[in-house]
């Protein structure tokens, strides 16, 4: 799966400004976020529980303009919990976003 990196710099640039440091902590927070919510539906084993970090999977996507997280939480949402692909695939999204 390639993922497209320029809507989600592009917000981070719009939020930052002309600010590297500002730009870099937002990247953080996406970052922790996004692995936080991961770990959390990973660890889910109810509907409740996996609904709910799907459903901030999406919300965190919809913040940060990344069609490819919104589409990915989509598709947990349709999931059973626990399913390991799709958590798979929420895994190497973030190595991709961290990495790049």
């Amino acid at each position: 799966m390639a993922y497209e990196f320029e809507a989600l710099d592009s917000t981070l640039a719009a939020a930052a400004g002309n600010d590297a440091s500002l730009y870099e902590e937002l990247r953080g927070a996406f970052l922790a976020s996004l692995h936080r919510q991961i770990d959390l539906l990973g660890r889910a084993r109810c509907d409740g529980n996996w609904q709910l970090a799907a459903l901030r999977l999406k919300a965190l996507g919809a913040s940060f303009q990344s069609g490819e997280l919104i589409a990915l939480a989509e598709e947990a949402t349709e999931a059973a919990p626990g399913d390991p692909r799709i958590v798979r695939l929420l895994h190497q999204f973030y190595q991709s976003v961290s990495a790049h």
